[in-house]
């Protein structure tokens, strides 16, 4: 057998082929692989330099080749030469096979440590996240802290000023009292500005509805409106020809007369001294009228503090209309118990305080018939809860003559305040029926005489009020309206025998009261009232209701409590704008709840803003 081992010697060329890396086929795989750069780079190294002749200028020697060759050629030669070189093809295979295993290996080992770094990177930036989380945590945590100490160090300064101030307030009552009473007529004026702006607020919104909605209309009513303008100018320019026509007669006729007195002396003079006799005549004539008239007003005619009165101005006025008055009074007797479902015509009030109004009408009136005193009254509560309807209420059922004044009258009065006080009694002693005078406001100028604000004029008509009520009246019932009964001089309140409390309006009264004012805004709207000056005047269109129900109207009064009688009675008179306000005139429960939710959430904005003026103040 061929040894193929003793060819393979330590100088044979052999060795060098299948030992060296450059002569094999392929590279182990476990040797990196330089890159293509790096061969570039290795391929314009500069080439050594060859002193040996027989190598190249690489540094190459052939001699190793060439006995390579030799040592081939012999192999070739021996009959194992086949089996060597597929033993070295296997090998050189199974190498290959071996390379290409680690390269996949190596592959896959580069992946994992992909995915090792990329996950490395994302634990890292969560980190850096929640890191960052943390860290505005904690300064939201620092910022509330000086949040809150700097709240608590306000509320320190504030502890200490509100001690400051009630010491300062305790030390001058009087000082006290004048800012209380300046910020209290501050905060009324708010109010009353704050009402005068939500109700202009609301007349504006009610005004553009009007009008978005009355564009629509415009445009079919525009042809109708050409129309009727032509015809208004046509007849105005013949109504001028007219006129031209008749003023140009006029003054022919005029400048004819003139010319005529002019020309003769005679008639001219007998012209001015005509017209001159005429005019003394009509001065001196209009001159006593108003002096005879004068004195007749001061003696006969109502006092200027009376807004309104049963009576007339004078005794013979209103002869006619008081009597047609009490004969529908007496007619409608019956009917109108069963107006509003309580037998007290428009006022609805809490029962018990109803039935002791009652009481006192029929003691009023038995008082009046077996001429015994009078007994005085004292009405105190919220605004609009029906002080006044109740007292005229009370006048028309004892059968007394009614007079309402207001305190706020009196102060403007000056000096001339006692006069007309007593001119006041004095008046109301004349009523052959007796008189029930209401005095509305009544804190206005009844109020503490020993109040620094108070001026001597205010005091003094104080005084004649006073003295004018001192003792029981057979003529007179005194019946005072108030919502601070607290600010009541103690001689008024000395003087009244009857205090009656009107509160606001349960639930009940609000649902009948809801449906009184439903009925008369709206169901009788459109209803053409009797009188001969009514046919002159534009028809009011009539509202169709639809859907409401008693469960509406009760679901309304249960949203508005705290309402007085007064905000319920604008409540409906908004439902009626509203009405009026829309394209077609119906009341259906959807437009009803809408109003009474507006009105609702103004009512409570009202009084949140009066709770801020007072805690305020």
């Amino acid at each position: 057998m061929f040894n193929f081992r003793q060819y393979v010697h330590a100088d044979s060329p052999l060795k060098s082929i299948f030992s060296s890396p450059s002569s094999l086929p392929s590279q182990d795989p476990q040797e990196p692989q330089p890159p293509a750069s790096e061969k570039a780079e290795e391929k314009e190294e500069p080439r050594p330099r060859n002193d040996n002749p027989r190598t190249t200028a690489a540094g190459f020697d052939p001699e190793a080749l060439e006995r390579g060759v030799e040592a081939l050629k012999v192999i070739s030669k021996s009959p194992q030469a086949k089996k060597v070189f597929e033993l070295l093809k296997k090998q050189e295979e199974t190498r290959q096979t071996e390379h290409l295993a680690k390269k996949a290996e190596f592959q896959a080992f580069q992946s994992q440590h992909e995915t090792d770094r990329q996950r490395v990177i994302y634990e890292e930036k969560k980190k850096l996240v929640q890191h960052q989380a943390q860290t505005k945590a904690q300064m939201a945590r620092y910022e509330d802290e000086l949040a809150r100490k700097r709240m608590q160090a306000e509320n320190e300064y504030q502890r200490a000023r509100n001690q400051e101030l009630v010491k300062m307030q305790e030390e001058s009552s009087i000082r006290q009292e004048q800012a209380r009473r300046a910020t209290e007529e501050q905060i009324q004026a708010q109010r009353r500005q704050t009402e005068r702006e939500k109700a202009e607020i609301e007349r504006e919104t009610i005004r553009v509805r009007a009008m978005a909605e009355a564009e629509g209309r415009a445009h079919e009513a525009k042809l109708a409106e050409e129309v009727n303008r032509r015809m208004l100018v046509e007849r105005a320019s013949a109504e001028r020809e007219k006129w031209v026509a008749a003023i140009n007669t006029t003054f022919e006729h005029i400048g004819g007369g003139l010319h005529a007195i002019l020309t003769d002396q005679n008639k001219l003079v007998v012209t001015v001294g005509g017209v001159t006799a005429l005019a003394a005549g009509i001065y001196t004539t209009r001159e006593g009228a108003r002096v005879v008239w004068g004195y007749v007003d001061r003696i006969l005619g109502q006092p200027s503090l009376i807004r309104e009165s049963s009576r007339g101005k004078y005794p013979w006025s209103g002869l006619f209309s008081r009597a047609m008055s009490s004969l529908s009074h007496r007619a409608e007797k019956g009917v109108d118990s069963g107006k509003n479902g309580n037998g007290f015509g428009d006022v609805v009030l809490n029962p018990s305080l109803q039935q002791r109004i009652k009481q006192l009408a029929g003691a009023t009136a038995n008082t009046k018939a077996h001429q015994a005193p009078f007994r005085n009254m004292l009405f105190y509560g919220p605004p609009g809860t029906g002080k006044t309807m109740a007292a005229r209420e009370l006048a028309q059922r004892s059968g007394l003559d009614y007079a309402l004044m207001t305190g706020g009258d009196v102060a403007p009065l000056g000096s001339q305040a006692v006069t007309k006080i007593h001119q006041l009694f004095d008046w109301s002693k004349k009523s052959r029926k007796g008189l029930l005078l209401f005095i509305d406001e009544a804190d206005a100028f009844l109020c503490e005489r020993n109040k620094t604000y108070m001026s001597e004029a205010q005091r003094s008509a104080l005084n004649a009020l006073l003295f004018r009520t001192g003792d029981q009246s057979k003529d007179i019932v005194l019946a005072l309206a108030t919502n601070r009964p607290g600010d009541l001089d103690s001689a008024v309140t000395d003087r009244i025998d009857e205090v009656l409390e009107f509160p606001l309006p349960g639930e009940e009264e609000r649902f009948k009261l809801l449906k009184l004012y439903l009925d008369k805004y709206i169901a009788k709207a459109g209803e053409n009232k009797r009188g001969w000056l009514n046919f002159f005047r534009p028809k009011q269109q009539k509202i169709e209701i639809k859907g409401l129900s008693d469960e509406v109207i009760r679901e309304a009064a249960v949203k508005t409590e705290g309402f007085s009688g007064r905000e319920i009675a604008k409540l409906m008179a908004s439902v009626q704008a509203a009405v009026y306000g829309s394209k077609v005139c119906e009341l259906d429960a959807n437009m009803f709840r809408e109003v009474v939710d507006y009105k609702v959430a103004e009512h409570q904005q009202r009084r949140k803003l009066a709770g801020e003026g007072a805690t305020t103040a």
